[in-house]
Formats: C-alpha cells, sequence, structure tokens
C-alpha cells in the first residue's frame, strides 16, 4: 500500500535567537533567572541568528530548483518566523513562495518553569524539581507546561496534516530544539532512552539542516 509522505522534509532549528544568548550567560553565571523581558513567543533572533538563517537560506538556494523545498512550514515564534522569512528571501524555495504558520510546531511551554535555569528551578520549585529527577523530562510536564509526550502528540496531529496535504511535496519545517528531537523521535521510530541520549550529547545547532527523503511503498 502506497504510503502520503512528502517527497522530502527537511527540519531546521531557528537561528541563535536572543534568548539563547541570554540563557547561556544566566546558566554560566549561576543565575536563577533568564535575563529576557519579552514572551518567549516574541523573542527575536540574535544578530548572528541573523546570519545564520541567511546563509541557510543561502544553502537551499544553491540547491537545483527541483530539488529546493516547495513550502516553509514555520513555528508562529518570532525566531523561527525571521528564520523562515530569511530563508525565503534568500531564495531557498523551488517556486513561488509559500510559508504556512502552524501553531502545532511551537516551542514546548514551560509553564512554571518559565525563564528559570536549571538552578532557579532547583531554588524555587524543589519539589517540582524532584518529580522531574524522579519521572524523567520526556514525561514531566511542568504546571502549566507541557512534557516532551505532550509535544510528541500535537507533532503527530501535524503530520497527519503533512502527509493530507503535502504528499509528494518538498516541505521545509522550521521550528525549536525541542521539537526537532519530538519529530526525530516520530520519523525514526525512537524511544525515550534514545532521544533522550542523543539529547544529552549536544545541543541541536541553530540553523542546523537534518533531511528526511521518503521512498514509495516504505512502511513507517
Amino acid at each position: 500500500m502506497r504510503q502520503n509522505w512528502p517527497e522530502a522534509l527537511w527540519l531546521v532549528r531557528h537561528g541563535q535567537s536572543q534568548g539563547n544568548v541570554a540563557r547561556d550567560a544566566a546558566d554560566e553565571a549561576g543565575h536563577h533567572e533568564i535575563d529576557i523581558d519579552v514572551r518567549d513567543v516574541d523573542v527575536p533572533l540574535s544578530e548572528l541568528g541573523h546570519r545564520q538563517a541567511e546563509a541557510t537560506g543561502r544553502w537551499f538556494a544553491d540547491l537545483p530548483p527541483d530539488e529546493r523545498p516547495e513550502l516553509i512550514l514555520c513555528s508562529p515564534y518570532l525566531r523561527a518566523h525571521q528564520t523562515a522569512e530569511a530563508i525565503c528571501a534568500a531564495g531557498g524555495l523551488g517556486g513561488p513562495v509559500k510559508l504556512v504558520i502552524d501553531e502545532r510546531l511551537r516551542e514546548r511551554e514551560f509553564g512554571i518553569f518559565d525563564r528559570l535555569t536549571t538552578a532557579g528551578i532547583r531554588n524555587k520549585y524543589p519539589e517540582e524539581a524532584a518529580h522531574r529527577a524522579m519521572l524523567g523530562k520526556f514525561y514531566h510536564r511542568p504546571p502549566g507546561g507541557e512534557s516532551w509526550a505532550d509535544v510528541i502528540l500535537r507533532l503527530r496531529s501535524a503530520l497527519n496534516t503533512i502527509n493530507l496535504h503535502y504528499c509528494d511535496r518538498r516541505v521545509l519545517i522550521v521550528c525549536h530544539q525541542v521539537v526537532v528531537l519530538c519529530m526525530r523521535y516520530i520519523l525514526e521510530g525512537l524511544t525515550e532512552q534514545d532521544i533522550l541520549r542523543i539529547d544529552k550529547q549536544a545541543e541541536i545547532l541553530n540553523c542546523g539542516i537534518v533531511r528526511y527523503d521518503f521512498e514509495e511503498n516504505a512502511e513507517g
């Protein structure tokens, strides 16, 4: 039975954001809070992030037109949208620009942990931190937030939409680190242990590119 998959699917994490910079600075200094004064959804790219996004667009533009993405599905968060727009502006799409915002591709929601470093979580919510350590971050849901499993549920829905509307198309998804990891969990049939091991090895690179090609009659 023929599988309804895109011809090709790329996953790209957004360029470095001002939030990434602020988080790294807070972690290095041992602070409990990340110094950022806007909603997570409104955090923009850093100067380096803009350059990374532009370089990513040029990389796609250097592909033959019939091998470039035909459309971009994008998280509504500003840093992801800025990355997607830069790719479009650089000629990274094969054909007319088509950029579709999909809220299911948004960053994981952190709830009461929002803007807190690991040290801050342990200091402000020690019982919740202990619960997370026991349960593991794949299943732990901070009050008001999401677990990785919650993210996976909405991404399965997004993939169903992609398979329905963009079968045999070349699709680029611009999103976030945990979204890339959770997409890999689904597409590669990984286990909880697999994906947590990958996460522990290193962060997903800003503007790192992952490509999947789907063979006709392939299973899964």
